[in-house]
């Protein structure tokens, strides 16, 4: 099996965590981090601690850095290499998102979850510290024409197999059912044996038990990835992340990007394509060329087939996670037709790019709708 796999250029500012508690003499333990309502017990870490650890903050050590701030690489007296995700003080992550990511993560204890190392909150400073990841996340590799080849066939559906099962106990098995509302290969953390790892819950929202969709006027997110009941209306549901997860499932088989997918016969996204090569049963030619001498084709259809049924336009004809990690894990089990995926017609894709400036990590708001204001990631 790969293992390490050494970084040659910088990867996204949330690729650098993975799951796992570190003991430090420096650190404690304190409850309520941010409010006697949180009921969450966190380790904290001292501004002093973390100076040292990451050289003064030192720009050499930065590995990541965005709209929020800056990640930096560092190492405790312990030896235990560490990364620290510290906001700046003009981001527009706030303190209701890095609220969020501490209690959620804290509360939250899955094998296919990043989890929180500790936290520091010492004046204006705010800083996440979680375990340094060296094979970085899921867009690093599959992305790439040249790191694309390190992940064949069997590691790219053990990668799906573990962000569907962390995705179930998100939504099911969870004490608290969480929507993500951000999930996107940037976001797929990669530990040592290449295992997955969902992170950054900045933009997660508990969820009642009900299963019933909420709505809001503030819509954050990656297009690309969003719903479109979600981009459009702001209405979101666990069917949000199902959708985000059928566009990684096609991304991961295809090496493409759904956003910026470009095709010399028609002008169709990602998904739009994987719609038309599936009603032409030609459905294996979407499939990553680096793949085809490790792929099994049966799995490979398979996959196409559970991510356009995670795709459909409507919330109410996508499965749910329990159902795709059974049809993902079941390949005698008959699946249904998928129907049209969302935002398969052209229009609606550049409208959407109208509505949307800028890359992954770019913080602009447009007025999508008299419902929505959407602020891309």
């Amino acid at each position: 099996m790969l293992k390490t796999i050494v970084a040659v250029t910088i990867p996204t500012l949330s690729a650098f965590f993975v799951l796992g508690l570190v003991f430090c003499t420096s650190c404690k333990r304190r409850k309520g981090i941010l409010s006697e309502n949180d009921d969450a017990e966190v380790p904290t870490f001292d501004l002093d601690t973390l100076s040292l650890a990451t050289n003064n903050f030192s720009k050499a050590n930065i590995i990541g850095a965005g709209g929020f701030g800056s990640v930096y690489k560092g190492q405790l007296l312990t030896g235990q290499e560490i990364a620290v995700k510290k906001l700046s003080r003009n981001s527009r992550q706030g303190v209701q998102e890095f609220r969020n990511e501490v209690v959620l993560i804290a509360k939250l204890q899955h094998k296919n979850l990043v989890g929180l190392v500790g936290s520091c909150i010492q004046g204006e400073d705010r800083m996440l510290i979680y375990e340094y990841m060296p094979n970085k996340s899921l867009d690093y590799f599959i992305f790439d024409g040249e790191r694309s080849a390190l992940l064949g066939w069997q590691t790219r559906f053990n990668i799906v197999l573990g962000i569907a099962r962390g995705l179930l106990y998100l939504h099911q098995d969870s004490k608290l059912q969480i929507i993500h509302r951000d999930l996107k290969p940037s976001n797929i953390l990669l530990d040592s044996d290449l295992n997955s790892k969902i992170s950054d819950f900045g933009l997660a929202r508990i969820f009642g038990n009900d299963g019933n969709a909420a709505k809001t006027n503030r819509v954050v997110g990656t297009y690309g990835y969003m719903s479109p009941e979600y981009a459009i209306d702001g209405t979101f549901s666990v069917k949000s992340d199902v959708f985000s997860l059928g566009v990684i499932l096609l991304e991961i088989v295809s090496g493409k990007k759904n956003r910026g997918f470009f095709h010399p016969d028609h002008r169709h996204n990602l998904l739009g394509h994987a719609w038309l090569l599936w009603n032409q049963d030609k459905a294996l030619e979407l499939i990553d060329p680096s793949l085809e001498e490790t792929c099994i084709k049966s799995q490979v259809v398979r996959c196409i087939h559970v991510g356009l049924l995670c795709v459909q336009k409507h919330p109410d004809d996508r499965p749910a996670m329990s159902s795709v990690v059974f049809m993902l894990g079941n390949e005698g089990v008959v699946l249904p037709q998928p129907k049209e995926p969302g935002f398969f017609f052209v229009e609606r894709c550049l409208a959407m790019d109208a509505a949307v400036s800028g890359k992954e990590t770019t913080n602009s708001i447009n007025a999508v709708s008299t419902a929505s204001v959407l602020e891309g990631r």
